[in-house]
């Protein structure tokens, strides 16, 4: 049994107490759409394995959305409530739109002459009002090719992007331009790899051919043999192979150019962010 002795001698051979010094941590929100959202986009595997504990990453990607839904339905507004959170030194949000601006339904599409930058310009001197750091993502390239070139379809969009970026002063992402690089550079056959699901016989055959078939019937994705519980979560995302939605493999890659691009693009993030 200890006595009371050893315990006050104990007790005075701890040092002093101290209050551990003031943490000082950024914060990181991810706007956009599909390509960026949790289960078929690159922005979830950038917060699980490109920040530091120093840095608060959301991840607000929502699928079908352009940069007029995105606000219409109320998902903006939500992202200006969370900018009048404080108890951060900075926050960057991050801007990723085009695919479905350049949609044909009818409540998605924007013009890209001048509803598409419009709306750009609006969410940036919204996330200044509100004294956060807007930054531009150029929209993910879509992994089709004809004649064994890339066709990049969302390039007027990645350079509406740029436009606006130059010209409101707003640092810029190119992840159209980087990931267009690197799909070409993989070709059309090791490219499927980065899809959600593994392609049809016919598919990887176009491929190797050079010219991808057109994107399947959304009738065609499942959802994925996942077993579950009565008690345990039931939530699914639909599976799909296409050429514009990543499985993680597809989410790794894009993440890693993020990452790199927003090292370059605000080096004070550079010590917070991880290769």
């Amino acid at each position: 049994m200890i006595s009371l002795a050893l315990l006050l001698a104990l007790a005075a051979d701890k040092p002093a107490r101290i209050d551990a010094p003031p943490i000082v941590a950024d914060r990181i929100i991810l706007v956009g759409d599909s390509t960026m959202a949790p289960g078929s986009g690159w922005a979830s595997l950038f917060c699980a394995e490109h920040v530091k504990s120093t840095i608060a990453c959301l991840n607000m990607g929502r699928g079908g959305r352009s940069t007029r839904s995105y606000r219409q339905e109320g998902s903006w507004a939500i992202i200006l409530s969370e900018l009048a959170v404080k108890g951060y030194r900075k926050s960057y949000v991050l801007i990723q739109f085009g695919h479905n601006d350049q949609s044909s339904a009818p409540e998605r599409w924007t013009d890209l002459a001048t509803e598409f930058p419009a709306n750009l310009r609006r969410y940036i001197g919204d996330v200044r009002a509100a004294g956060g750091i807007p930054v531009l993502v150029t929209p993910l390239a879509r992994r089709q090719f004809k004649d064994g070139m890339l066709l990049n379809t969302l390039e007027p969009w990645a350079a509406a992007v740029r436009q606006v970026a130059t010209a409101v002063n707003v640092p810029l992402v190119d992840l159209n331009a980087d990931s267009a690089a690197l799909i070409q550079k993989m070709g059309a056959v090791e490219a499927t790899s980065l899809a959600m699901t593994a392609p049809l016989p016919e598919e990887r055959a176009a491929a190797q051919a050079g010219t991808t078939l057109p994107p399947r019937p959304a009738e065609t994705a499942r959802l994925p043999d996942v077993p579950t519980t009565p008690t345990g979560p039931s939530g699914q995302i639909v599976r799909k192979f296409d050429y514009t939605h990543v499985g993680d493999a597809g989410a790794r890659v894009f993440a890693a150019q993020v990452a790199n691009g927003l090292a370059v693009a605000i080096p004070d993030l550079r010590s917070s962010l991880l290769p």
